[in-house]
C-alpha cells in the first residue's frame, strides 16, 4: 500500500528538516521538478543545494506540522518552522503539486512570527 499524498508531502519536509535532503529528493521529487521560490533558479538542483546548505547552517531545524490539506494532486502543508528550539520561527505553507504520486512542483510562502502581536488567536 502506498502512502497518501499528504503523508508523502509531510515526509518530504521531515526528511529535509532532518538534513536528509538528498534522500527526500530521491524518494519524492521528480526529475522534472520545478519550484517557485523567488530566491533561487526554478530547477531541481538549485533548491536541493540551497536546502542542503540550510541544513548544514541550521542543523537543529524544527518543523511542526499544524495542518495538511489535500485536493486532488495538490497538497498544502501549514507548519511552524524554527531554526532552533529558542527561535520564534515562522508560519510556512508549502504547496506541492503531485503527478503520478511524485512531487513535480512546489510553492512556499512564509511569515515570521512577531515577538509581540495584538492578535490573541496566534498564528496557528
Amino acid at each position: 500500500m502506498t502512502n497518501s499524498l499528504k503523508e508523502k508531502a509531510v515526509s518530504f519536509l521531515q526528511l529535509v528538516a532532518a538534513g536528509e535532503v538528498r534522500e527526500a529528493y530521491r524518494k519524492y521529487i521528480s526529475p522534472e521538478f520545478r519550484h517557485h521560490n523567488p530566491f533561487f533558479p526554478g530547477d531541481v538542483d538549485s533548491l536541493l543545494l540551497a536546502m542542503e546548505e540550510n541544513a548544514i547552517n541550521n542543523p537543529h531545524i524544527i518543523i511542526e506540522v499544524k495542518r495538511v490539506i489535500e485536493d486532488g494532486e495538490i497538497v498544502a502543508v501549514h507548519s511552524h518552522v524554527k531554526q532552533n528550539k529558542d527561535d520564534l520561527g515562522g508560519a510556512v505553507v508549502h504547496i506541492f503539486r503531485f503527478y503520478n504520486d511524485i512531487i513535480v512542483e512546489l510553492w512556499d510562502v512564509g511569515q515570521p512570527i512577531p515577538e509581540n502581536s495584538p492578535n490573541e488567536n496566534g498564528m496557528f
